[in-house]
């Protein structure tokens, strides 16, 4: 089944196809929705982001509920080596700590099981409590890339780069 990472509150576990109705409704949710692209097709989007062979996919597990998705990428490009984290929550779960345990635990896996020394994330420049979640873990903001990201409305917003070296990593 794969690496299963146990954090203090929450299980990460890979996706699997079972996962998919949970996911497409919390992708669904307009919290969610405005933050993810997925187009008019949610269970085609999580379907492809499970398949997507350069990304890892979590299930965010709480007592057996699956409660969010978190991703893992790498580029392993020996000058730039680093790997990105993505994550998202069912909002009925927000301000629980879930999100900063589950980023905490992939972090800490990224660090110390595939050695990365930097690890990255983009939350929405206007997105402050996922923007609070990272930095919880040692994340801190590098700058705003312009009109990075198309939102569902068709528009371009901005998006917050931000970095955690593993020297950083705010471990608990």
């Amino acid at each position: 089944m794969g690496t299963i990472l146990r954090g203090t509150l929450v299980t990460l576990r890979p996706a699997t196809a079972e996962d998919i109705p949970a996911l497409v409704a919390i992708r669904a949710t307009p919290e969610v929705f405005a933050r993810w692209r997925g187009g008019d097709d949610l269970a085609d989007a999580v379907a492809t982001d499970l398949a997507e062979p350069d990304t890892e996919t979590f299930a965010v597990d709480v007592g057996g509920r699956v409660v969010g998705a978190i991703q893992w990428y790498a580029n392993n490009d020996d000058e730039y080596r680093h790997a990105g984290i993505d994550l998202y929550l069912d909002p009925s779960v927000h301000g629980l700590g879930l999100g900063t345990d589950a980023v905490r635990t992939m972090a800490r896996h990224l660090v110390h099981e595939h050695h990365y020394h930097r690890l990255i994330i983009d939350p929405a420049a206007d997105n402050a409590a996922a923007i609070r979640c990272y930095s919880k873990v040692g994340f801190r903001a590098v700058g705003t890339m312009r009109q990075y990201e198309r939102g569902p409305d068709g528009t371009w917003h901005d998006n917050l780069l931000m970095d955690l070296i593993a020297d950083e990593l705010v471990d608990g």
